[in-house]
């Protein structure tokens, strides 16, 4: 395959792109076609490696309103509708819903997903039917599984042992969930736990930490330590993290001189958590969402995840990493014009990080053919325009194309084509100031 007139993130210029045998050959300008080689004419738009979704619950999706709908749009009144729902959960219940919102991730253009998959079932339905599902759409999307602790390790009947036989059946990592434990003394030990299990069996670490606007939730500094004492630090991640934004800054700055000699990675969820959190504030209520300006000031990784998509803890989504980031820039303050230009790593290159994939990840001669042209010539265009990818490819190989027309209205016996993402070819980086 060979990728004509593109632009390359972090690269000046027109660039071409040929992949032979699943993997990127060249990326040089005005590469000369093979006889008989599939040529795919970029016109211009923007190449960039393919989204990664950091943080998903690929178990839950779909099930919105089913048995009833979340109506305090609470995470407790969610984890109880769950814990209802998943009374009816089957092997073909879960296998069919997650297919369908993977088929929605890769025609968005994303090709790596770390799904948390819950181990507090009686056999761990959901789990086996991840275990297939992973395995069945392996040729488009990579999905990792994490063995997720939805109802709490230690208060939770055989939590400790569930969670360890998950990671036999095949869990890529394992998670906890300490603000959900009964007792500070509970939460401190559940995370002390899963890092002897995640020792044991050589996985990752990803745990829900401090999703909560009390204060005084501190999982994430014993996460920290137990990274940073079994020197694991770029193989675990601080999912939500959304006490952080509560924290007094005198223990703040103490944290971050922790944060930094762990080297941890962090996810936020822009949708849900501006949606989940502040239930219980009257006013000011808090934007509910982690320090993500900060840790990336601070020179940590920080990557962006849908979390959910219609299910109990949220109503909306279409498996759509840009509509996350669109969020994500606004409740992070990331409007700056290099700010937003840069926010596109959160959506691929540090979730790549976070997934512990960069080996296999990006737009390097050697690297697999995996990537997405977006219709754009530029980072700020597509965001502004959440764009559609014209094409994602995998291995060299098209998996996915998208054609969006512009509308067309009609005054009367006369119609005009309406281009609504009309370019903003007068805006220009030397112009703009970051705010």
């Amino acid at each position: 395959m060979l990728i004509k007139s593109v632009n390359i993130r972090k690269k000046d210029g027109l660039w071409d792109i040929a992949i032979q045998n699943g993997k990127i050959k060249k990326i040089e300008r005005n590469i000369d076609p093979i006889e008989g080689e599939e040529i795919i004419d970029g016109g211009g738009g923007l190449v960039i490696p393919p989204y990664v979704d950091s943080h998903t619950h690929l178990d839950y999706v779909g099930t919105y309103g089913d048995p009833i709908y979340n109506s305090t749009g609470t995470l407790f009144e969610g984890i109880d509708i769950w814990n209802e729902r998943k009374k009816d959960i089957s092997f073909e219940d879960v296998k069919s819903r997650a297919s369908k919102v993977l088929k929605w991730n890769i025609a968005n253009g994303t090709q790596y997903v770390r799904t948390h998959v819950n181990t507090d079932e009686p056999g761990l339905t959901s789990l086996k039917a991840m275990l297939e599902v992973k395995e069945q759409f392996a040729p488009f999307i990579d999905v990792q599984i994490v063995a997720f602790p939805q109802h709490g390790i230690l208060n939770f009947k055989n939590g400790l042992e569930l969670i360890e036989e998950a990671l036999v059946m095949g869990a890529d990592a394992i998670g906890a969930i300490p603000h959900f434990e009964d007792t500070r003394e509970d939460a401190v030990d559940s995370i002390k736990e899963i890092f002897k299990l995640a020792e044991k069996y050589g996985v990752l670490v990803d745990v829900h930490c401090d999703e909560t606007d009390d204060d005084q939730s501190r999982g994430i500094e014993v996460v920290a330590a137990q990274a940073s004492r079994y020197d694991m630090g770029k193989l675990v991640t601080a999912s939500h993290t959304t006490a952080m934004a509560s924290y007094n800054n005198a223990y703040a700055f103490k944290l971050f001189g922790l944060l930094k000699r762990a080297n941890i990675n962090f996810v936020a969820n822009p949708l849900i958590n501006i949606h989940l959190q502040g239930r219980y504030d009257t006013y000011p209520k808090r934007r509910g969402i982690t320090r993500v300006k900060e840790l990336l000031e601070a020179g940590l990784n920080v990557s962006f995840g849908n979390d959910d998509i219609m299910d109990p803890f949220y109503p909306l989504g279409v498996g759509n990493m840009l509509e996350v980031l669109h969020m994500g820039v606004h409740v992070c303050h990331l409007t700056g014009y290099q700010e937003l230009v840069d926010s596109f790593d959160l959506v691929t290159t540090n979730g790549a990080k976070t997934l512990n994939i960069m080996d296999r990840y990006g737009i390097e001669v050697g690297k697999p053919g995996n990537l997405i042209i977006l219709p754009a010539q530029n980072e700020y265009e597509a965001l502004r325009k959440q764009v559609k990818p014209s094409y994602s490819i995998r291995n060299g190989k098209i998996i996915a194309k998208v054609e969006s027309p512009n509308p067309v209205i009609y005054r009367g016996n006369e119609a005009e084509e309406i281009d609504f993402l009309m370019e903003a070819s007068s805006l220009k980086a030397s112009n703009l100031t970051q705010a």
